[in-house]
């Protein structure tokens, strides 16, 4: 029964988290008149001890807790500074993969201005001998009056290959 007058309010402070706990435990070991006549009790002894040990494992569990939150706490901000590292990191890519993007635009821009203004006949000479992707994509931003002129230059072959490349964009972009 006197067990439970101490460990209950104890117990009770430890699920609140407040700060009782510890001056709680600045009793575990009974004071020397809590025993004060009964130190012929065995029983008495006993509990008191019993008490004292219970009184002991409760600050081990404290002290581990508080060790444990404070290993969280630093986990915590090493994850924290990571994932800021990640999303620099990040933003560092996307921004680089955007820059790559506009100067291939812009390459490719200047190219097609290039086909644009070359005559059919010279214009499909030269597709033919590039990568088939490649020279359809060029063919497909000419204008299209530039494109029928040098498709129509193109060998049929040839021109049913980049007609077929222009037809699986057109079909991978919708």
């Amino acid at each position: 029964m006197l067990g439970l007058v101490f460990a209950l309010p104890l117990g009770v402070a430890l699920v609140q988290g407040s700060g009782q706990a510890a001056s709680m435990l600045a009793f575990a070991s009974p004071p020397p008149e809590l025993l004060e006549g009964c130190g012929d009790v065995p029983e008495a002894v006993a509990l008191a001890e019993e008490l004292r040990d219970r009184g002991l494992r409760i600050e081990r569990y404290l002290e581990a807790i508080d060790s444990r939150k404070q290993e969280l706490a630093a986990a915590e901000a090493s994850l924290r500074s990571r994932l800021v590292e990640l999303k620099a990191m990040k933003a560092s890519v996307q921004l680089r993969q955007t820059d790559h993007s506009t100067q291939v635009q812009s390459d490719v821009d200047r190219l097609v201005a290039v086909f644009d203004k070359m005559k059919p006949a010279e214009a499909a000479a030269v597709l033919t001998n590039l990568p088939a992707d490649f020279a359809a994509e060029i063919v497909m931003r000419v204008q299209p009056e530039t494109g029928a002129r040098i498709m129509a230059a193109v060998d049929p072959n040839q021109a049913a290959i980049l007609t077929t490349h222009m037809g699986a964009r057109s079909v991978r972009e919708r």
